[in-house]
């Protein structure tokens, strides 16, 4: 039986392939430390404003009238974490390619990234499944 490698019979001479900027994550991890997780869960509570900026006017009124608003966490990683958790418990598989970036930029894995979406998925099912009964 021949073998035929499929990688290079139709490469081009002298081209060489770009890898999405992806490609280069550790592709094997694919779960998260407790620390992670903590921030999945409670990112649950958050709204997706909380993602945004406030303006001047909304910092203004916020310390005049005392109204706080969440606050972003400390580590670059651990937000980049909770932004996209936030958007998965939100608005299920649909996230901006900004925030899909940002992650990945962050040093977590596509697989992480998976297992974030299907673990959301999960618990939004598993809660309108009770929801319904």
């Amino acid at each position: 039986m021949a073998y035929l490698d499929h990688a290079s019979a139709f490469a081009i001479a002298g081209a060489h392939s770009v890898p999405a900027p992806w490609a280069a994550q550790d592709e094997g991890k694919v779960d998260f430390s407790p620390l992670e997780w903590t921030v999945i869960a409670l990112s649950r509570r958050d709204s997706i404003s909380s993602l945004s900026t406030p303006g001047p006017i909304a910092r203004a009124l916020g310390s005049l009238f005392g109204l706080g608003r969440e606050s972003t966490l400390a580590d670059p990683r651990l937000e980049a974490l909770r932004r996209v958790a936030v958007h998965a418990w939100r608005r299920g598989y649909t996230l901006p390619v900004s925030e899909i970036k940002r992650f990945l930029a962050a040093g977590f894995s596509t697989g992480q990234f998976e297992t974030l979406l299907a673990s959301v998925a999960s618990k939004r099912l598993e809660r309108r499944r009770s929801s319904a009964a």
